[in-house]
């Protein structure tokens, strides 16, 4: 069936992916071929398509289209990611919603519901890629909470464990009081925070003197237990070395101490000292053996250690202390303070630095090999700038807390023995034969051991995935992961470089002894043309599946491509929309008039199409060179732009007007066939990019089998272009141009065929004449060897060229316009001279500004002999 008269996206892009979908075109089994591979960043199982979404993969189907191009066996892994804690925050909403709290169910209770709800919600945002036409292996799809990534996530766990590499113990971690867990330092965001800088007034004992210390949280008073001062400090040498002084409000009696951590600096130079709610405080506390008071419930409400505002809400409690210092005598003063206060990546709430019994995964001797990898470019960062970011960050890492204290993920494997003590195996069945060994207790029976009640981040599950999507931690030695690992490609957003790209190379040398990628493209942040970055919260995000609703998922991809490159935030305008749909409607218009040709079998190719053909040949080569410099350093937009100029400007623009037919005239068969194969090349080169569009045109350009794709058409081979014939071509571009403003200029009409005189030298172009007679629509093109005064004078170069205007334009008005444009050149030429006969400008300014103005002066002069020539032919 031919194609429709119009384009429209949304009758085509169905179709052919159903057409994908149902001929299994996007999946991959080792063969021999080379393979190509990708993992997709597993979104959210609780996500919806955003736009960070739309660039990220409008890439990554970019990178895996071409390669099955190129002949590769090209495999796109695609899955969701669990997410611990938002996914367990929806299921607990939603069972709030109807009437059912959390704490009254058992831990499978809540399972079943949560599992319910990822089966009907989960693999909508998967859905949604297939909009976009991304052409992932939809029969590979991994979860990381299935079965297999499990097994794989829980032998990592008792390998690194039996490494000595898993440990367990009390430490400061980071507290989010509304997901009630614990989070790596990695989910802590700092942002600036305007609050107050309070002055208490501690007693001290047994005397009437008084030391003000200054707090932004005057709440964890509740918890002091020492006060400290550096012992350089001329305020405090004066006090006694076993001095004590009184919490405000509390009455509790706590030691002096004095340390050099103290900054005498800031505020009064006395810190109050929290150990259970400070890191550096803990740090203190360690060293001079104080007692910790954990004064916080662990949804951040104030609990009964201390008998004062129990129950009561952190930032409630901030507001009431204040009163009641105040009203005690006990507030010296507040001031107003900014500072950079940590919130939980993932709710959103300010973070408790909190002691708690966790686990931890030593991270040093891990990052070792993964930061050498990065740094000596074994895997390549695009853009390059963020190996600093990764350097940093790695030598300066700290121990990752891997447990979580939610129900939703993978159980950490510790079983706990009655009599005290643990142990760590992959299943129930081992932990118990461990804990008869461990005891020696032969009649222990799995009911007596308690497994641990936390889950592991759900990080650690992904920074398996380039390994566990292939089974390769289960079953190291399968064929599949010998073959797809490692894999080739990485496309994610730099504000996951710690969580989840650093960790995947520790884990690729820990368990392949070889990096998991080999490069890593970051993209930007999607942003509004404001420069804003696009959210929900601030209401300038749009919906990507309207966008392709209204314009393609072709035009969708194409706005993606035209606002981003590596490493670049992207200004998102849905204009860019707009282009890419309007692009599209070109692609398709041009095939249309291509296909309303009419054909003689027994016309000759002109001289004219012959030029045409091998100038474009010779463009095209150019044009595939530059794609192929640009993808190899992964300039993916600039490719884009380069082939979208080649379609619009260079075939469109001038091959198409080369060539087509005169009104009502018939093409010659050769023409036609040489055309359709420049359609069929630009199309390959185009497929990668906008794939619903070339896949209808490309169906239609020839007779294909069932089953058959332009997305495996082999990608068209390289050759060197003809540089000195392109050279000469854009002389024949130029001078085109140069007639057509001559015609605009002097209202001339484009049916009105023209004479064209030169005056011949090695710049002429005269091979091209057939071109230029056809484009210009001249009926002559004559040598000459003098000027013509009373003609329209073109300069291309080195070339005079002449368009004789007797008869055809009004002398008067066209005087008038001389004049007009030679008072206008005289001024300016003024003005160059100025600057030219001033000697401090020609001995101080720069030589390349200097002889800038000696060209403009030679050309001002030139054109201005050249009117007054034309202006002494009109008298």
């Amino acid at each position: 069936m031919p194609i429709a008269d119009k384009y429209a996206p949304s009758e085509i892009e169905s179709k052919w992916y159903d057409y994908w979908i149902e001929h299994r075109l996007f999946h991959s089994e080792p063969d021999r071929r080379e393979p190509y591979t990708i993992v997709i960043p597993p979104p959210n199982v609780t996500g919806m398509l955003h736009m960070g979404h739309m660039l990220n993969n409008t890439l990554q189907d970019v990178l895996v289209r071409r390669a099955r191009m190129a002949g590769k066996n090209a495999c796109w892994v695609p899955g969701t990611d669990h997410a611990s804690i938002a996914t367990e925050a929806k299921v607990v909403a939603k069972l709030k919603a109807e009437g059912i709290e959390k704490s009254s169910l058992t831990r499978e209770e809540f399972l079943s519901h949560a599992w319910a709800w990822k089966e009907q919600y989960g693999g909508m945002i998967l859905k949604q890629l297939r909009k976009l036409g991304a052409s992932c292996d939809w029969e590979r799809t991994c979860f990381t909470m299935d079965d297999a990534r499990t097994e794989g996530v829980l032998k990592v766990f008792c390998d690194l464990y039996r490494k000595g590499k898993i440990y367990r113990g009390v430490r400061m971690v980071n507290w989010d009081p509304a997901a009630q867990t614990a989070l790596s330092d990695e989910e802590v965001v700092f942002k600036e925070s305007h609050g107050k800088l309070y002055y208490l007034r501690y007693k001290v004992e047994g005397s009437d003197r008084v030391l003000i210390v200054a707090t932004t949280r005057p709440e964890t008073i509740l918890g002091d237990t020492a006060l400290c001062v550096n012992p350089n400090d001329p305020r405090y040498r004066d006090l006694p070395a076993d001095a004590r002084v009184i919490v405000p409000l509390v009455g509790r009696s706590i030691p002096v101490i004095r340390d050099e951590y103290v900054d005498i600096e800031f505020g009064t130079g006395a810190l109050k000292v929290t150990p259970a709610h400070d890191v550096n405080d803990y740090m203190l506390g360690e060293k001079y053996g104080l007692e910790t008071i954990d004064i916080f419930n662990d949804d951040g409400t104030i609990n009964d250690k201390v008998g004062l505002y129990v129950g009561r809400e952190r930032f409630e409690v901030r507001r009431l202390i204040e009163k009641d210092l105040d009203e005690a005598g006990l507030l010296e003063r507040t001031e107003d303070y900014t500072n950079n206060v940590g919130y939980s990546e993932r709710t959103g709430v300010a973070i408790e630095p909190k002691l708690s019994m966790q686990w931890f995964l030593s991270m040093a001797e891990l990052a070792e090999p993964a930061t050498k990898a990065v740094m000596e470019d074994v895997i390549r960062f695009v853009p390059e700038k963020y190996k600093n970011t990764y350097r940093h960050w790695m030598e300066n890492i700290k121990d990752w807390c891997i447990s979580r204290q939610l129900w939703w993920g993978q159980r950490i494997p510790a079983y706990y023995l009655p009599q005290g003590g643990y142990v760590v195996a992959e299943t129930p069945e081992e932990a118990l034969e461990l804990a008869r060994e461990k005891s020696g207790d032969a009649s222990l029976q799995l009911a007596d051991l308690r497994q641990d009640e936390d889950v592991l981040d759900t990080w650690f599950s992904s920074w398996l995935w380039p390994i566990s999507v292939f089974d390769g931690i289960r079953n190291p030695d399968n064929a599949e992961v010998n073959y797809y690992y490692p894999t080739n490609d990485l496309v994610t957003g730099p504000d996951i470089i710690f969580f989840w790209v650093a960790r995947m190379i520790m884990a690729g040398y820990e368990y392949r002894g070889k990096a998991p990628f080999n490069h890593v493209y970051f993209t930007g942040i999607v942003r509004d043309k404001l420069g804003r970055k696009m959210s929900k919260q601030l209401g300038n995000s749009p919906d990507p599946l309207d966008l392709i609703a209204k314009y393609g998922a072709d035009g969708m991809r194409v706005a993606m491509l035209l606002s981003s490159s590596a490493g670049n935030d992207v200004m998102f305008d849905e204009a860019l929309c707009e282009q890419g749909r309007n692009f599209g409607n070109k692609i398709w218009n041009a095939y249309r008039l291509l296909n309303g040709w009419a054909v003689n079998e027994t016309l000759a190719r002109s001289e004219n199409n012959r030029l045409a053909a091998e100038w474009f040949e010779q463009t095209f080569r150019r044009t595939l060179r530059e794609v192929e410099e640009d993808f190899a350093s992964y300039r993916i937009s600039e490719a884009f732009m380069a082939i979208y100029r080649l379609f619009w400007d260079d075939f469109s623009g001038w091959y198409l007007e080369m060539v087509k037919p005169a009104y009502q005239s018939p093409a010659d068969a050769e023409t036609l066939a040489v055309t359709k194969g420049f359609f069929d090349n630009l199309l390959r080169l185009l497929h990668p990019f906008m794939p619903f569009v070339t896949e209808e045109i490309w169906q239609d350009l020839a007779p294909r089998a069932a089953g058959e794709s332009i997305m495996y058409a082999p990608k068209p081979a390289v050759q060197e272009p003809d540089e000195a014939l392109l050279a000469r071509f854009e002389l024949v571009k130029e001078l085109i141009s140069g007639v057509r403003n001559v015609r605009k200029q002097k209202n001339l009409p484009q049916k009105e065929e023209l004479v064209l005189e030169v005056i011949a030298d090695e710049n002429w172009p005269a091979e091209f004449a057939p071109v230029i007679a056809k484009m210009a629509n001249l009926k002559e093109i004559r040598p000459v060897t003098e000027k013509n005064p009373a003609a329209a004078a073109l300069l291309v170069k080195t070339t005079q060229y002449f368009v004789p205007l007797e008869g055809k334009i009004d002398a008067a008005a066209e005087r008038q316009k001389l004049e007009a444009d030679l008072t206008y050149l005289e001024g300016f030429l003024a003005s160059v001279m100025k600057k030219l006969s001033n000697e401090r400008f020609v001995s101080s300014a720069p030589e390349k500004v200097v002889a800038n103005e000696r060209a403009k002066q030679a050309d001002a002069e030139a054109k201005i002999a050249a009117i007054r020539e034309q202006l002494a032919a009109l008298k």
